[in-house]
């Protein structure tokens, strides 16, 4: 039974002119993450990601502590543009210019509540996307391999919430909070994809100074 890894990238740059770039924080992240797989005994372990910098840097950091290098990219495991999405939601362009953390967090919950309730056609395919990648991952990989997949915390939120059937409120609960390089396990059997894990970070808290959720 294959076990697929979902990574979250290393903290980003938030508040920055490039938030798409990890932080000296989210590197060190990125390489407990790894030796934290490594310690799981993945099999010959397939490691990919999202096209986003963060999260191909974040599987080039972990796959050097699993002694091999990424050799996928995915789009369909890309975050979905949250700025945009606040700024949409607000009705003004550059209202996220100047925010923290925390007021940000407050309107991408609004946001995506909205997008989800209206059944958004982008959040439909946002989700279906990130689905159907997983499957055809899980599907490719030969007999005896498990994969890692280096993404973000909506992938990881959509995909969690629909293996389990969750509303809006749940995806949007779990979306807010994720870890940055915790790990979500999913397995793939006979009756299709299964959740095991969901923001196991663990790994994190032998230093709380890494543990940050954006």
């Amino acid at each position: 039974m294959p076990v697929i890894a979902l990574l979250r990238h290393g903290q980003a740059s938030f508040g920055t002119d490039d938030y798409d770039r990890l932080s000296d924080v989210g590197r060190r992240q990125a390489a407990v993450a790894g030796d934290e797989l490594g310690r799981r005994g993945l099999r010959a372990p397939i490691v990919m990601s999202g096209s986003l910098l963060r999260q191909r840097d974040t599987a080039s950091i972990a796959a050097a502590s699993l002694g091999t290098t990424p050799s996928r990219i995915d789009e369909r495991f890309d975050e979905f543009d949250a700025h945009a999405a606040v700024e949409a939601h607000l009705g003004r362009p550059g209202a996220t210019d100047g925010m923290d953390s925390r007021e940000f967090q407050t309107h991408l919950d609004a946001a995506m509540a909205d997008w989800i309730a209206r059944s958004d056609p982008r959040w439909r395919a946002f989700v279906d996307g990130a689905l159907a990648g997983l499957e055809e991952l899980a599907s490719s990989l030969p007999s005896g391999t498990d994969a890692v997949v280096a993404t973000s915390a909506g992938v990881t939120a959509a995909i969690s919430g629909a293996l389990l059937g969750a509303d809006a409120t749940g995806v949007i609960s779990m979306n807010r909070v994720s870890v940055n390089a915790s790990i979500t396990t999913v397995v793939s059997g006979s009756r299709g994809l299964s959740l095991v894990t969901f923001n196991d970070h663990g790994h994190m808290l032998v230093d709380r100074t890494l543990l940050t959720n954006r």
